[in-house]
């Protein structure tokens, strides 16, 4: 894959986004993926270029002080907005995650989501349906917009918002806020907001939150705007000055990596020849790759399933054992059922195909009673699947 604009098809339309990869590339270094999702009537250009406020404000600022580190999105909402309807939106996301993850070489467990306004409502959405799929989000000056599909687990969290915001009044952003205090377990309190007038800004972090799941809100005396800046009280500013780069990228960035850096790059995607002969898949009829990230009652499992063979698998149901004490809990990209002992995950619609030498990535979220082991015994449709 190169950068540059990309479409798709999800849901039955054509969705298109446009994807940055940094210079340098290298296929066998895991890179950080951070979404940013455009605002209303805004567009993926917009996010892209940084748009009147040029390249220093690209992808909300965090593009010019990632230092090549991170590959970035820019996703294309329909009508230029994310009204999520269906959830066909979140279909859009779990398919260019899909695409991406097989294609270019991604650390799994550090995909990001940022957004302003009604960017600021998806970015919340994924963090209510995506919240072991995505490691945190960033909302700035955001309202529930596009709907909040459970909602109910942690995930890093922080908030931005105008105390002045004419348009999603800083009630909604406290309202936003507020649930993940609860799931990520943050001690409640009502946080210190600068004083109207002030042209200021107050970041509090919270306390008692849940290891790897902290909040974070940052309240500021000015209006609806992703970038504001300390002094000024203008909505429409140069990026480059605005404290929200710096604040938003630590807060990204403190999360350590749980996926090892690969042997060999990750496969691309291919699609089988109309005219070429296929075989039977040869014994190992699939790989798969488990990569852990545990806590002290939880985990979160990673499994990416690659099909060596000389013919696609059309449908598939992966059959897994759970060590003893794990119990599922949530999943993304397949259903899973039972819930331990011998499980069975089953495709989605949208990755119901594996072609030859590509992959799918699936998980899960599953608590545990001190073992944090990977599940083990990999079958794809019936036949054993080497693991690594």
């Amino acid at each position: 894959m190169a950068s540059g604009t990309r479409t798709i098809q999800s849901g039955g339309k054509n969705r298109t986004f446009i994807l940055r990869i940094p210079e340098g590339y290298d296929r066998s270094r895991p890179y950080r993926l951070i979404f940013g999702f455009h605002w209303n009537g805004g567009t993926a250009n917009d996010v892209d270029s940084g748009g009147t406020s040029g390249y220093p404000w690209s992808y909300y600022g965090l593009r010019a002080i990632s230092n090549n580190s991170t590959i970035f999105v820019a996703p294309q909402g329909l009508n230029n907005g994310w009204a999520n309807s269906g959830g066909e939106d979140l279909t859009f996301v779990d398919n260019m995650v899909s695409l991406i993850e097989n294609s270019l070489c991604v650390d799994t467990s550090q995909l990001f989501s940022l957004g302003f306004s009604y960017g600021g409502g998806m970015s919340y959405a994924i963090a209510c349906a995506r919240a072991t799929v995505f490691r945190a989000v960033a909302v700035y000056s955001g309202g529930q917009l596009s709907g909040c599909s459970g909602g109910t687990q942690p995930i890093a969290y922080i908030g931005l918002h105008g105390l002045r915001d004419p348009v999603l009044n800083i009630s909604q952003g406290r309202s936003l806020r507020d649930r993940f205090v609860r799931n990520n377990g943050c001690t409640p309190q009502n946080p210190p907001e600068p004083a109207q007038g002030s042209l200021t800004h107050v970041v509090t972090k919270y306390s008692g939150c849940r290891a790897g799941y902290p909040v974070a809100w940052a309240a500021f005396d000015a209006g609806h705007t992703p970038n504001p800046w300390d002094g000024s009280a203008g909505d429409y500013n140069p990026g480059e000055k605005s404290w929200t780069r710096p604040v938003v990228w630590d807060f990204f960035t403190q999360f350590q990596s749980s996926t090892p850096s690969p042997s060999s790059p990750a496969p691309s995607p291919s699609s089988p020849s109309p005219s070429s002969t296929t075989s039977p898949p040869p014994a190992g009829a699939c790989r798969v790759a488990a990569t852990v990230n545990a806590w002290n009652t939880g985990l979160t499992e990673n499994l990416t399933i690659t099909n060596p063979g000389a013919s696609a698998v059309d449908g598939w149901s992966l059959a897994f054992t759970l060590p003893g004490g794990q119990r599922i809990t949530s999943g993304w990209n397949a259903t899973y059922s039972p819930s331990a002992g011998l499980v069975t995950a089953k495709n989605a619609s949208y990755n119901a195909v594996i072609a030859p030498n590509a992959s799918v990535s699936v998980g899960f979220q599953a608590d545990h009673t001190g073992n944090a082991a990977a599940a083990t015994s990999f079958t794809l449709n019936g036949a054993a699947c080497t693991v690594g």
